[in-house]
């Protein structure tokens, strides 16, 4: 029976994989990261990039968390067509809009086909919208609510946006010349400086000393703010990490710059778990799945996800908004739906010791 079960499971793959005309993603986002330039010559890459201008909203930029990258049906097509005018859904959230940005500036180089050219402009004119004056950028745009206001560093919102540009602006691969003109490039200029400037500004101080960062900041007074209710105003180790590679990106970096890496990578140095390490218990959708932190002498450093303002202490959190020191504290689904430690900081070390040496320090 069980032979018969995984035949037929065969089966329904391959007349799914035949009727879209080619073998669908496993994982789309990968699909859009895609790098290899000989795949985007070929129809299926500009399938994707024609879905890409399709699903892009009049605003310039994308929702998220939506696969864009298979096949579409007629009635598909006018049904997302009919969404083109939403203004409350574009977003930089879980890399929406950079991410298909992406996608098309290779599609562009690798075709010269001018609409896609014209629909990554367009998302730059999008994103340069919504920059506030003080440099920092919303979650969501031209209409938010709630937190989706605060200036965004969650999920490396702004991080994405600042490399983008970053990237634009020294013609990295695949942003060739031509991609953008020249008043593009002043405006980008224009648009990641003070991006920075934001960076500086809501840099968290303790005792005149640079810290780390917020999820989000407030757009007006620029201090630590809530967003869901599981996510409280704390230090922040997984989205600084991302802020000091930005920083560390910068050439010739002045004094201020140079004040918030150290600040930032002495304050990693300094809460980093050491002698504990992530263990689970059977596997995911199991019963009896878990996830825990336990002693593990000798194990690499990790870092809580957040730290509270108080005593910079690691906590956890459910959907009731108390925090809480252990996992087994919060239910389930926080606990296995939520990344409440990680060793991204770990990976700033050696770009630490190179970008000392390159600057003197």
């Amino acid at each position: 029976m069980k032979k018969i079960n995984v035949l037929i499971m065969v089966l329904a793959m391959v007349i799914t994989t035949v009727s879209l005309g080619f073998a669908a993603p496993k994982n789309w986002k990968a699909t859009l990261r895609e790098t290899d330039p000989e795949f985007f010559k070929t129809e299926r890459a500009k399938m994707i990039g024609d879905n890409l201008l399709l699903f892009q909203r009049e605003t310039g930029g994308w929702q998220k968390n939506t696969d864009m990258t298979y096949e579409l049906s007629p009635s598909q097509r006018d049904s997302i067509a009919a969404q083109k005018s939403r203004q409350d859904d574009s977003t930089i959230d879980n890399d929406a809009t950079t991410l298909q940005m992406q996608f098309l500036a290779r599609l562009y180089d690798a075709t010269g086909e001018q609409r896609f050219k014209d629909g990554f402009n367009k998302a730059l004119d999008y994103l340069l919208s919504g920059q506030y004056e003080n440099g920092g950028w919303p979650q969501f745009w031209p209409v938010n609510e709630g937190y989706q206001v605060h200036i965004t560093y969650n999920d490396d919102a702004i991080a994405n946006i600042l490399k983008l540009f970053n990237e634009i602006l020294n013609g990295s691969d695949p942003y060739q010349p031509g991609l953008v003109d020249e008043e593009m490039h002043k405006k980008l200029r224009d648009s990641f400086n003070r991006g920075i400037e934001c960076i500086l500004i809501t840099q968290i101080m303790v005792n005149g000393e640079p810290t780390v960062w917020c999820q989000q900041h407030d757009h007006v007074d620029y201090k630590p703010a809530p967003a869901r209710t599981y996510e409280l105003p704390s230090f922040c180790t997984q989205e600084s990490a991302a802020i000091v590679e930005v920083l560390m990106s910068i050439p010739n970096p002045d004094q201020r710059v140079r004040k918030a890496i150290h600040g930032a990578m002495k304050w990693f140095d300094d809460y980093k778990l050491e002698g504990v390490a992530l263990e689970r218990k059977g596997h995911r959708g199991d019963p009896d799945f878990d996830i825990f932190l336990v002693e593990r002498p000798g194990a690499d450093p990790l870092w809580a996800r957040f730290y509270d303002l108080e005593n910079c202490r690691p906590f956890v959190c459910d959907r009731d908004g108390v925090p809480r020191e252990r996992l087994d504290q919060i239910g389930t689904e926080r606990r296995f739906g939520y990344s409440w430690y990680n060793t991204r900081p770990a990976a700033l070390y050696p770009l630490y010791e190179e970008w000392k040496t390159k600057n003197n320090e």
